[in-house]
């Protein structure tokens, strides 16, 4: 899509499906037509489906998904490589949501897990649509680095993720997503370090994370997992919710699965997968990045099986070294 020629570092996916590149990748996917009435578990488990969202939805075996991450389009006009989507009334907007919630319902286990993606405007009716189904355990904001500035209101640096249930039987692993942060001011009992690390580059100690998220760095161009689309969600942000929520071997869903990012990551953290997208090309960028992890699991700001502040990339690689 891009016909500028791109900088060697510049890592960013963004091929157009038009080309043999693009073809191949796509034609990795499973394409939905009307001629296929269901989907079996074995048939869709670790690939990418391309078509609409609602469509396919129904066709899927009940009861087959451990844990779901929804990121809907945004109430905000949005052109995604040509499939534009426009602002609509609020109330439009939460029958919307109504719509694709018990659409996801039934493909759900008894006590799986959801967590919903959305802007601070979406979100005060995505809660309340959620509210009506589930049981909501929390909600999480995280900041993002990036952000247009406005003149006439506060820049937009948050955004939220609810997390709700079916039951409140459901799985969370405190333990697999504590974030490793750096001691100020360290004390310790009888001349030994009290529950921190101690470094040549500082001390740290494992906490147990908090519902806003200040750590997550949003995609950019030099990036391995960046792609060209214009939402997409940092792999760090979706291993946290995947570590939470899921274990080995789970089998991971994303109904609206953009450039791929959430199948990425449970194939990089051993888990099994599956999202439908209904734009060829991102189903074609999605293919190409479960290719590369395969080859490739690093998750940045993820290392010796703990998440780190951000801007401490160095001392990951050190830990990785001495580890290794």
């Amino acid at each position: 899509m891009n016909t500028k020629v791109k900088s060697v570092k510049n890592k960013t996916i963004d091929f157009d499906i038009n080309t043999e590149e693009g073809k191949f990748y796509f034609n990795k996917c499973i394409i939905d037509n009307e001629n296929i009435t269901e989907y079996k578990r074995e048939d869709i488990i670790n690939k990418t489906i391309n078509g609409n969202t609602f469509d396919v939805l129904k066709k899927i075996e009940k009861n087959i998904a451990d844990l779901m991450i929804v990121d809907p389009p945004y109430n905000i006009s949005k052109n995604y490589h040509g499939f534009k989507f426009k602002d609509i009334d609020n109330l439009s907007y939460e029958k919307y949501t109504h719509l694709w919630v018990e659409s996801i319902i039934p493909i759900l286990k008894e006590n799986a897990t959801i967590y919903v993606c959305c802007d601070w405007k979406s979100s005060l009716i995505i809660g309340n649509v959620l509210d009506k189904y589930f049981n909501i355990q929390n909600r999480i904001t995280w900041q993002r680095e990036k952000g247009r500035g406005a003149k006439n209101n506060w820049k937009n640096g948050m955004e939220d993720i609810w997390f709700a249930t079916l039951s409140n039987k459901y799985t969370f692993n405190v333990d697999d997503v504590k974030i490793r942060r750096k001691v100020i001011a360290p004390y310790r009992i009888e001349g030994k370090p009290k529950d921190w690390i101690e470094t040549e580059d500082g001390n740290f100690r494992d906490t147990c994370p908090s519902n806003f998220w200040d750590d997550i760095s949003v995609p950019y161009w030099s990036m391995s997992e960046n792609t060209a689309h214009p939402t997409q969600k940092p792999e760090k942000l979706i291993a946290k919710l995947i570590l939470a929520s899921s274990n080995a071997n789970d089998f991971i869903f994303d109904p609206f699965l953009g450039s791929g990012t959430t199948s990425v990551v449970a194939k990089k953290l051993g888990r099994n997968y599956s999202g439908i997208e209904q734009h060829k090309t991102y189903c074609a960028w999605a293919e190409k990045r479960i290719e590369l992890a395969e080859q490739n699991k690093e998750i940045q700001g993820y290392t010796d099986n703990v998440f780190w502040e951000r801007n401490t990339i160095s001392m990951q690689k050190k830990i990785k070294n001495i580890n290794q």
